[in-house]
């Protein structure tokens, strides 16, 4: 049976270890580790425009989301979010100037209106993360050196969640913890597209 994602707070993200491709399972929080697996996602091969599909099962018998951006190589690309329809049901758009310093996105409903925003919580942390990335050698190791990537979801000042790298692991592995937002006024759908965006869409 499919797992409604909006029926959840708290979710881990697991990406797997590819040569050549991104590819990614949601899981179900069990106490900040991988529960019931609930999503499998991969990010097509050799295309010019970014397209990251989502799916039931590895398998990728049942779509569930997609995300594709709209123009090829665009620092302020934004990138639509469709349902297993092909129907919008919402935006990523990465704020170019704001993330020079931090990696910051915004997040808009079908019409384009701000949902939220999404941001490194630390700027020294961010900063350090840029300086490690300019250095020879290091660079190619940055991703497995134990410096924090925490990105936290606010609308206005109200903090909504986080998405917190898991330190120490041998792959990239993400806590996406939506508790705050009780109400769950953001569409969880949204929250898994953004999570593997916060990792896809910067290469790392």
């Amino acid at each position: 049976m499919t797992v409604d994602p909006n029926q959840h707070d708290v979710f881990v993200l697991r990406q797997k270890i590819k040569m050549v491709i991104n590819q990614y399972e949601f899981y179900l929080a069990n106490n900040d580790e991988p529960g019931e697996a609930i999503c499998f996602v991969e990010q097509k091969r050799f295309k010019f425009k970014e397209d990251i599909g989502f799916f039931t099962d590895a398998a990728k018998t049942q779509e569930l989301l997609r995300i594709k951006a709209r123009q090829r190589f665009d620092p302020r690309a934004t990138y639509d979010i469709t349902d297993e329809t092909g129907a919008k049901i919402g935006e990523i758009t990465k704020v170019f100037g704001a993330s020079l310093l931090r990696s910051t996105f915004r997040i808009n409903d079908a019409e384009g209106q701000e949902l939220m925003i999404s941001t490194e919580k630390s700027l020294p942390i961010a900063l350090i993360r840029r300086l490690v990335g300019l250095i020879p050698y290091v660079e190619n190791v940055a991703n497995w050196l134990p410096i924090p990537y925490h990105f936290v979801f606010k609308r206005g000042e109200e903090i909504l969640g986080e998405n917190r790298r898991q330190i120490g692991k041998l792959r990239d592995i993400y806590t996406i913890d939506m508790t705050p937002d009780s109400a769950r006024t953001i569409d969880r759908r949204l929250v898994l597209a953004l999570a593997v965006g916060q990792d896809a869409l910067q290469a790392r």
